[in-house]
Order: structure tokens, then C-alpha cells, then sequence
């Protein structure tokens, strides 16, 4: 089937029949990859590459009993460690890339639909949250505590008094009494 008669209009027999376009731009079925991440798999494919020739001249100067052969086999093998790192490097980069931008979703995604669930949970713990504090504050200033006072009936020590301090025991005046003896 040719390219017109898949897009509806009948088969051309030549050139100057073909009433559109030669270039003819598509939209991608993909988005491009971002940058950072392009630029690993690029620099992957060329390391990659660079191997298989490192592997081919070593087999091949092996085959002809050449001097190369024995260090081309040790490039090569180093070269192989590098290429599983460069790809290892892109599948990182393209990981770290997705946490920090996240994910590229068509509006049906589940994704979008989940991070929008969550983002309205968020907003009414948050609604909730301060209207408690206003109830817990209105409470307050309606009871008649007595001056200077922190909490419902709390009891006011003497000016002067030292204050006593959360986990330490208090100090007690006057004479202390010894243990009693059993």
C-alpha cells in the first residue's frame, strides 16, 4: 500500500501528480529524551561501538598471530567494563532525571490522576489542621484563667521562683531528711 493511499487519497502515479508536500511534518509518537540523558546515551553507543571494533581487531590479530593481539585483548576487556558503566550511566541519569522532573503523562494517566488525588488530600489535612488550631484558640481566650497562667488552672508560682525544668527533678528547700532504715 503506498503512502497516499493510506492517508485516503488515491495512488499517484508520478511525481507530478502528488499535490502535497514532499516534507511532511509528523507529529512523534514519542517525546525526545532530555538532554542530560541523550548526551549519556550518545556518549554509551560511541563507547560501545569503540568496543566492538577493540573486540574485532583483537580477534582478528589473534587469528593472524600479530604482537597486537595480546594488548588489544586487554583494551578490550577494559573497554567492556566502561560499556557496561556507560549504560549503567544512562539508565541513572534517566532515573534521576524522572524524580527530579517527573513524569511526562497524557491527561487520562494514572499518574496524573494519583498526584492530583494526593495534592487535594494534602490541601484538606491543611484546611483541617488550621481549623483546629483557630477551635483550640477561640477555646483559650474564652475561659477565664487566671493571670499569667499557660494552660486551664495551671498553678502560678511565686515571683522570683526558679522555673522548673522538664526531666530534672525539682529542688526542695529546707533540711533534707535521711532515708529511712529498714
Amino acid at each position: 500500500m503506498k503512502t497516499d493511499e493510506r492517508r485516503g487519497a488515491p495512488a499517484a502515479g508520478g511525481f507530478e501528480k502528488v499535490s502535497h508536500a514532499l516534507w511532511v511534518e509528523e507529529p512523534a509518537a514519542r517525546y525526545r529524551m532530555p538532554d542530560p540523558v541523550r548526551t549519556a546515551a550518545v556518549r554509551a553507543v560511541i563507547i560501545a561501538s569503540v568496543t566492538l571494533i577493540q573486540a574485532m581487531v583483537a580477534f582478528l590479530s589473534t587469528l593472524t598471530g600479530s604482537w597486537l593481539a595480546f594488548p588489544m585483548v586487554l583494551s578490550s576487556v577494559a573497554s567492556t567494563v566502561v560499556a557496561t558503566w556507560s549504560v549503567l550511566d544512562v539508565w541513572v541519569t534517566r532515573q534521576v532525571w524522572n524524580q527530579r522532573h517527573g513524569v511526562i503523562s497524557a491527561p487520562s494517566s494514572t499518574a496524573r490522576r494519583l498526584r492530583r488525588e494526593r495534592r487535594l488530600a494534602r490541601r484538606a489535612a491543611k484546611r483541617a489542621a488550621r481549623a483546629e488550631t483557630r477551635i483550640r484558640r477561640g477555646a483559650r481566650t474564652s475561659r477565664s484563667a487566671p493571670r499569667g497562667t499557660t494552660g486551664p488552672h495551671a498553678p502560678t508560682a511565686p515571683a522570683g521562683a526558679p522555673r522548673a525544668v522538664p526531666g530534672q527533678q525539682p529542688e526542695v528547700s529546707g533540711p533534707r531528711q535521711a532515708p529511712a532504715s529498714v
